[in-house]
């Protein structure tokens, strides 16, 4: 289990400030279940996710800098949890998959050209014996405006995305895993998306290159993801019956 509770790159578990976040979000839990929950929790509704974070800038994708920056698509997040993780002596890895969403804004849709979501991120942790896979992708508040259940975690059951929502619609498919990793290999993240997303790939390489702050190269900067999703799913205004009709010239 070494690789699994040493720091790394990526998940700088021996930073101060990840450090500090783990050890305040487990106080007065004894159990390794009730650290993982209480870890899980927070990264889950303190991390706003944020999918027009995306960046290939290295620096990105540190759980120093997620906590930093409060935002972060799937995989910073997922790094977030396994460092935070690996700070209180549970065991951590990473873990991929090609997912198909959908529940997505519009904007988002037209900007990657698809529905599927490539290379997706979430953890596994070491629970009582075994690995347990965890999604604190979608915070609580984005949930309640897609209106899908948030997912939750008693440190036992996986906590995967739901194949449907509320009202019995398809919302996540898991298409295909890449496997595990102590470390996020990111190469292998960045050729993932050369293949599904090969316009948005070439901007963000070059927008990244020779840059080493946190959101050089982002996806879209201005993007607001929640209020997307509000005002697509928002019902049509009703039209007033007592209106009257616009003018129409007749021959």
């Amino acid at each position: 289990m070494d690789a699994y509770l040493a720091p790394t790159s990526f998940i700088d578990s021996d930073s101060p400030v990840v450090c500090a976040f783990a050890r305040s979000t487990i106080s007065g839990a004894t159990t390794d279940r009730e650290k993982a929950v209480r870890l899980f929790y927070a990264v889950r509704d303190e991390i706003r996710y944020d999918p027009y974070s995306l960046s290939f800038a290295p620096e990105a994708f540190k759980a120093s800098t997620v906590l930093a920056t409060r935002e972060g698509f799937c995989v910073p997040k997922a790094i977030l949890l396994a460092a935070a993780a690996r700070v209180v002596g549970v065991p951590s890895r990473l873990g991929f998959a090609d997912v198909r969403n959908h529940l997505t804004s519009a904007r988002l849709r037209a900007l990657m050209g698809t529905d599927v979501f490539a290379f997706h991120g979430f953890t596994e942790l070491y629970i009582e014996g075994a690995w347990v896979k965890t999604t604190p992708t979608f915070n609580r508040s984005l949930c309640e405006r897609l209106k899908v259940a948030p997912l939750d975690f008693d440190g036992r059951q996986h906590a995967l995305f739901h194949a449907f929502d509320a009202a019995g619609n398809r919302h996540m498919e898991y298409l295909r895993y890449h496997g595990h990793y102590a470390d996020l290999p990111l190469e292998k993240l960045i050729d993932a998306f050369r293949e599904h997303y090969a316009g948005i790939a070439v901007r963000l390489e070059e927008l990244s290159r020779g840059g080493d702050a946190a959101r050089v190269g982002t996806l879209a900067h201005g993007g607001d993801f929640e209020n997307e999703v509000t005002a697509d799913t928002a019902p049509a205004p009703e039209r007033d019956a007592t209106a009257p009709e616009d003018d129409v010239e007749c021959d």
